[in-house]
């Protein structure tokens, strides 16, 4: 219990920066020749990019597509994990086992691969990036849900709300989801770090966004040619994507402990 405060304070005080950098009305795609690789100062706190962009700007542009759309995908891919997992779940029969052989085929295939895939067919950009995660992102919480409901399906209260004629609509939305929705929670936070790690992978592979839009995947991208000339402009990224990473998944782990004590 401990633990926890520290990092919920970690957490807010990272979402406060996202939110800053979302609202501020920075300038991440002015270029500026004249002062290209220019080092930090205080008009350019991060310093300058090879068309002399300012890295800061870009960095907080890139969050707003970096870490917003991770949580729209994550939001998605839960919400529709767990509607399909409750329901196979709860009803079990052929439709748990369909559902449990195409997950198992699923998760075997790395987002990267099926982002690459898709690129083939269609356009690089951020609709297939998010098809791409969609593809398989949804897996994990859907044999989180079945599992849950299978273990919930056999409850005491769930015996007496059939009893009295409830449906298994009502039953899954107001009984089974209420007593999943903890382990759902912390896991989300779990996946949050594993779909932004994949969204920071296609974007580098020109999946993602197309330049000049900021993201960080694509800016490691385009910073990979002067790694040796200016090494800040691929670690202010990466550190970025570690960061947040690691403290969601730090804090879904603490939240973890602390729903099972």
């Amino acid at each position: 219990m401990r633990r926890v405060p520290p990092l919920v304070a970690v957490a807010a005080g990272l979402g406060v920066l996202l939110l800053v950098a979302a609202l501020l009305p920075l300038d991440a795609l002015g270029n500026d020749l004249a002062h290209r690789f220019a080092p930090p100062s205080p008009a350019h706190p991060l310093g300058t990019d090879h068309l002399g962009r300012d890295v800061l700007a870009r960095l907080a542009a890139g969050a707003r597509i970096s870490v917003g759309f991770t949580v729209l995908a994550v939001a998605v891919c839960a919400v529709l994990g767990t509607t399909v997992g409750l329901a196979a779940g709860y009803r079990g029969g052929a439709l748990a086992q369909v559902l449990g052989r195409v997950v198992d085929v699923l998760v075997a295939v790395p987002s990267l691969v099926i982002g690459l895939v898709l690129a083939t067919v269609l356009r690089p950009g951020v609709a297939t990036l998010l098809l791409a995660v969609l593809v398989t992102g949804w897996t994990p919480f859907a044999r989180l849900a079945m599992g849950l409901a299978v273990r919930e399906a056999g409850a005491e209260y769930v015996q007496g709300a059939l009893a009295i004629g409830a449906t298994d609509r009502r039953i899954l939305a107001r009984h089974v989801l209420p007593n999943a929705i903890r382990p759902l929670a912390a896991h989300a936070c779990m996946r949050f770090a594993h779909t932004l790690l994949t969204v920071a992978g296609l974007s580098f592979l020109g999946l993602g966004p197309q330049p000049p839009t900021p993201e960080w995947g694509a800016m490691l991208n385009e910073a990979r040619p002067y790694l040796f000339l200016r090494p800040g402009l691929v670690l202010v990224p990466a550190a970025a994507i570690v960061a947040v990473a690691l403290v969601v998944v730090l804090l879904g782990r603490a939240l973890e402990r602390r729903w099972a004590a």
